[in-house]
């Protein structure tokens, strides 16, 4: 029987990652490294002979940007895409658009490795996003915590996703850190204890580049000396 496939691709680094900013639910561009990044993904896809039928990715500029450019990079514009809200980043409420040393700072070290890497504590909330004006009151968040983060993007999962891959369609998301976090975590049956930072099930590229950038983001959180 063949092996179901399915890949996971988070976004290029964006303006706002590059400048160490909290991001959410904004809107941040890629960066000039990002699509760079991407290109790089997208070869390696293509290098191992993927063959995808269908795309899901989240309405966030640069997700979508990313998925562009590595179906640009593989020849396979064509294919359908799917935009959800559910696998947007983790809405970081009000600390979205702050820089995160300044806000270790400001709060310590120790309530920022709070806000971002606990499993069931939300950030402040912040105010509403035109963007999302058809959404009720009780699905759109203010800020979340990354237990609701998985929630949402499990939803999505089980009931759109899960489908197309039980047909033996070959999915590709293209999508954030929080949100591809909930779906390895339900994948590899992780508890909220032992809850990581991504690690690729099965790399395709340069590893060495990987262990750079996920020790760049652990360091994110840190105030500057």
């Amino acid at each position: 029987m063949a092996a179901y496939k399915l890949v996971l691709i988070q976004h290029g680094e964006s303006a706002w990652n590059q400048d160490n900013r909290f991001s959410g639910w904004y809107h941040a561009d890629l960066s000039p490294a990002g699509p760079e990044e991407a290109k790089h993904g997208g070869q390696a896809l293509k290098d191992a002979g993927y063959e995808l039928d269908i795309c899901f990715t989240s309405v966030q500029k640069r997700a979508i940007r990313t998925l562009w450019t590595v179906l640009d990079a593989i020849d396979q514009m064509w294919l359908p895409v799917v935009r959800t809200w559910r696998l947007n980043e983790r809405q970081c409420g009000g600390l979205t658009a702050l820089n995160k040393a300044e806000t270790a700072a400001k709060h310590g070290e120790a309530q920022v490795k709070i806000w971002r890497r606990s499993y069931d504590v939300p950030p402040p909330p912040m105010d509403k996003d035109r963007r999302y004006a058809d959404l009720t009151k009780d699905q759109l968040p203010s800020c979340e915590s990354l237990k609701d983060t998985i929630a949402r993007a499990l939803t999505f999962w089980n009931k759109e996703i899960v489908p197309q891959i039980k047909e033996r369609k070959c999915v590709l998301i293209a999508a954030h850190g929080n949100s591809l976090r909930g779906i390895v975590k339900h994948l590899e049956g992780l508890s909220k204890e032992n809850l990581k930072p991504i690690k690729p099930m099965q790399f395709l590229g340069d590893e060495e580049t990987v262990r750079k950038a996920m020790e760049a983001v652990a360091a994110q959180g840190k105030a500057k000396k």
